[in-house]
């Protein structure tokens, strides 16, 4: 693996298969499977992941500003997963108690086309978008 996107999904896998000590928060042991399921999807795997509020996050580029044009998924104390997105004001998608179905729904609302992660800001991207949609 190299490149910027495969270091961060390396370093979110890394954090997340991290034991939890006494009293760490009951979300890490979901987290950390959502992080595994959403890292085995070929589709999401070539997006740029990061991560915030015990939710997993996917950009189309790598560099901050990121693009919220995807869907996220968030962790529950209750050991569920919520899919909320694409931005922090749209409604909740769906909650599920499977970290495979929550990675099923961001994936049937993925923009098309979308990936591999471009190499650069939300603006830089969309400047390049612009760019090729006038050739």
């Amino acid at each position: 693996m190299s490149g910027p996107v495969e270091a961060a999904w390396r370093g979110i896998l890394a954090a997340a298969g991290e034991p939890a000590p006494p009293g760490r928060s009951p979300l890490l042991a979901p987290f950390a499977e959502l992080v595994r399921v959403a890292h085995a999807e070929p589709l999401l795997r070539q997006l740029h992941p990061w991560t915030g509020m015990w939710e997993l996050h996917f950009s189309r580029c790598t560099e901050l500003r990121h693009t919220w044009d995807i869907p996220y998924i968030g962790t529950l104390r209750d050991g569920r997963y919520y899919v909320e997105g694409p931005s922090r004001s749209s409604p909740r998608i769906a909650e599920t108690g499977s970290a495979r179905l929550a990675v099923a729904m961001v994936v049937e609302r993925l923009p098309q086309p979308c990936g591999p992660a471009f190499l650069g800001s939300a603006e830089e991207l969309a400047a390049h978008e612009a760019a090729r949609g006038r050739e």
